[in-house]
């Protein structure tokens, strides 16, 4: 071999390629916090951020006696152990999916990882997977770093965030190697029926493509709504199911998750499971002690806990929706599921303001309140704000949001308008007010004044 006379020591194409998408859009955002605010992020997708959602006791007693046995300190089998695998069917069972079996399960570390490997798993460098926009970015981070193509599916926000299921169609060529669906959503808040899930395996079966499902937030369902798992429905579309112990039993630092292949005609074969181990052999298998918890955890955490957790966030729901829906220039998109809400911005009346991301920069240099813009998640003019924040908190962002969308409105008119509408005893004093001053030059000054102490009085 020649002798070089330079370094030169490239970075690979998966590294350079491998962007996280939130990360590289808020890094270029100008973001400066009201040095007189304490800053309230309404934008970490992690539902222990604010210590007012934390593991259940079985939780910790599960980890500590696993840790205490010494006998997950090494090396566990790559795709997971017997124990876990069979605790997962089970828990799928009493779930109603009694046809997964330890054999169809294989243990990641953490569901990031598992739609990891799936994604790997189905498509070659070239190949294009379908992703909803809006829709979780680590899909295009994940696909990207492999040279795979990622083609966009709508999502239509005035439906719930239903899937366009004749724009979904019209994305498939002969490129495409599966759908990646995400139910229920983030960002989106929203939880598909069981017509609408019927459809899509319809869709899938007739163009022979399996689905990858995102499924992190299974059963993360409010009062009266129900999750249905794709696998459930599904009789001819092989699916890989990609799910884990990080939002419904608030570890996200556990990292542990789990593929699940439900395909019933075997379409898949065995080169596909035989992949699926190929790749768990990349990782030597998912964290060691959180499996030796797994079975106690999954048989023990009792379901007051799971309700507790859908009450604190179906409660933030009910209430930042309400709230927002009062603010001039927001229109929430009520949530169904999750821990999240999209908002849509109404920026024609917002003359100082041309992008979600504008809106977000300036809403954290006036109120010192992080939200996510929708550029995140391929939607402009929206933003996502997320519901596990303890009350206290969450009544202190909204009333700053609701400020400052009055000190950003276009319109004085409308803001009044609003307030006649939703307090109008209150509107009335206020114009009752005004019309008492002595001249029009006064008016002006004195119904600002006037507007401005309301709010203050109201805690808006």
């Amino acid at each position: 071999m020649k002798v070089k006379h330079s370094w030169s020591i490239k970075a690979s194409s998966l590294s350079l390629n491998s962007v996280n998408v939130i990360r590289n859009i808020v890094e270029n955002m100008v973001i400066t916090p009201n040095p007189d605010k304490k800053m309230i992020p309404l934008s970490i997708g992690d539902p222990t951020t604010f210590k007012n959602l934390n593991p259940c006791k079985e939780i910790i007693d599960a980890m500590e006696k696993s840790l205490k046995s010494n006998n997950y300190n090494g090396y566990l089998p790559s795709t997971g152990t017997d124990e876990a695998k069979k605790a997962i069917a089970n828990y799928c069972a009493m779930n109603g999916e009694e046809h997964i079996s330890p054999q169809d399960i294989y243990l990641t570390s953490g569901c990031s990882s598992a739609l990891d490997m799936a994604i790997s798993l189905l498509a070659e460098p070239g190949q294009n997977i379908l992703i909803p926009r809006p829709g979780f970015p680590l899909y295009q981070t994940l696909a990207k770093g492999l040279g795979i193509r990622t083609k966009f599916y709508n999502l239509i926000h005035d439906r719930n965030f239903e899937i366009d299921l004749n724009h979904l169609e019209s994305q498939i060529d002969e490129n495409t190697v599966a759908i990646v669906y995400c139910n229920p959503s983030n960002p989106c808040g929203s939880l598909f029926r069981k017509q609408h899930i019927l459809d899509l395996l319809s869709i899938a079966e007739k163009y022979r493509l399996p689905i990858i499902a995102d499924e992190i937030y299974e059963h993360m369902v409010f009062p009266g709504q129900e999750f249905i798992s794709v696998g459930s429905l599904s009789y001819q579309v092989p699916i890989l199911s990609c799910r884990g112990t990080t939002k419904r039993f608030l570890v996200p630092g556990y990292r542990l998750g789990w593929v699940i292949i439900q395909d019933r005609q075997d379409i898949f074969g065995p080169k596909i499971r035989l992949g699926l181990n190929n790749l768990c052999t990349r990782i030597l298998g998912a964290n060691s002690v959180v499996q030796g918890a797994l079975p106690e955890i999954l048989m023990n955490v009792p379901a007051s806990f799971h309700a507790h957790t859908i009450d604190v966030i179906s409660t933030n729901a009910e209430l930042a929706y309400n709230r927002i829906k009062q603010m001039p220039g927001l229109k929430p998109i009520k949530p169904q599921a999750s821990m999240y809400m999209m908002i849509e911005i109404e920026l024609s009346n917002f003359p100082e303001i041309d992008s979600d991301l504008k809106f977000v920069e300036m809403l954290v240099s006036d109120q010192s309140v992080m939200a996510l813009p929708g550029k995140c998640f391929d939607l402009d003019n929206f933003i996502r704000i997320v519901l596990t924040v303890a009350k206290p908190n969450l009544m202190e962002a909204l009333n700053r949001m609701h400020e400052f969308c009055v000190k950003h409105y276009k319109g004085r008119k409308q803001v009044l308008k609003s307030i006649y509408d939703n307090y109008p005893k209150e509107a009335e004093d206020v114009k009752y007010k005004i019309s008492k001053n002595q001249t029009n030059r006064r008016k002006s000054e004195q119904q600002k004044e006037l507007i401005s102490k309301y709010f203050d009085e109201m805690d808006l």
